[in-house]
């Protein structure tokens, strides 16, 4: 099929920025600034490029040891575009969609998809199946490996942020030991001891901040979205399946509310009234 908007849809229904992450990590780093301004500190005291070295250069040793090179390039970036990225699509509004889309095929038969305008792509690329007339056993092995290996790659980014948080503090416990290491060696000169003490404690100091303000929180943040992104792509496959095997609007709406918590379960206009 060439035609019609089914194709045209490439970004998540309601992707938008996760205010959340964003206001998160701002705040995290305003509390660690405010911190040393309230001391009377300058940043220039809090930059040590030995600690940077010691702590990012181990921490990334240590994790692409864990991990397969070619893990690392998917997971990474993926990892990252998906905790600032969130979709706003909650069941309800799929439910309501995939509704709608069965309404019109009962009506009109599938080739009206076609011309039907879906904003979540996984849900347009099975609308896309039923215009084509697919049959019902390829949709779901299609739909069920796309979720699939959807799913590992931002599982496998959670996995990489979080042995990389895992890593940092014990890299930074690495280079407070070398600071003090250099501190011992050098006691005949106590111009040196206070730099080297500094060093020291800085490494441990960006091991924390990056363990538990970046990576540790980035990695709990994908874990949901592991989460999330799996149940509403397995209502989707379930929704087609049922459209598929031409099921009535008010049948598929019935057995998609499954997927609801019980206390979401009521009908909108119910609640309203």
């Amino acid at each position: 099929m060439t035609g019609g908007n089914l194709g045209s849809a490439r970004l998540p229904l309601g992707s938008i920025m996760d205010i959340a992450t964003a206001l998160g990590l701002l705040s995290g780093f305003g509390v660690v600034f405010s911190l040393i301004m309230l001391d009377g500190g300058h940043f220039g005291e809090y930059f040590s490029d030995h600690a940077v070295v010691v702590v990012f250069g181990g921490a990334t040793a240590a994790t692409m040891i864990r991990f397969p090179f070619s893990v690392m390039i998917h997971g990474l970036p993926m990892g990252l575009r998906y905790c600032f990225t969130m979709r706003s699509v909650k069941p309800r509004e799929l439910i309501e969609e995939i509704t709608k889309i069965a309404d019109v095929v009962r009506k009109s038969g599938p080739m009206a998809l076609e011309s039907m305008e879906i904003s979540d792509p996984f849900l347009a690329q099975g609308a896309r199946y039923i215009a084509d007339g697919y049959d019902r056993d390829f949709i779901r092995d299609t739909m069920e490996r796309d979720r699939d290996n959807f799913l590992m790659h931002l599982d496998e980014g959670s996995k990489i942020y979080r042995a990389f948080g895992d890593c940092a503090p014990a890299w930074g416990m690495i280079g407070t030991i070398l600071g003090m290491v250099s501190m011992f060696a050098n006691m005949s000169d106590p111009s040196k001891l206070g730099p080297a003490m500094a060093t020291a404690l800085l490494a441990t100091l960006y091991g924390a901040v990056i363990a538990n303000l970046i990576t540790l929180p980035l990695a709990d943040k994908l874990h949901v979205k592991v989460e999330e992104e799996d149940v509403s792509r397995s209502l989707i496959i379930d929704g087609i399946l049922l459209i598929r095997d031409a099921k009535s609007s008010s049948l598929v709406r019935e057995m998609l509310i499954a997927y609801l918590p019980h206390n979401h379960r009521e009908d909108p206009a119910a609640e309203a009234a």
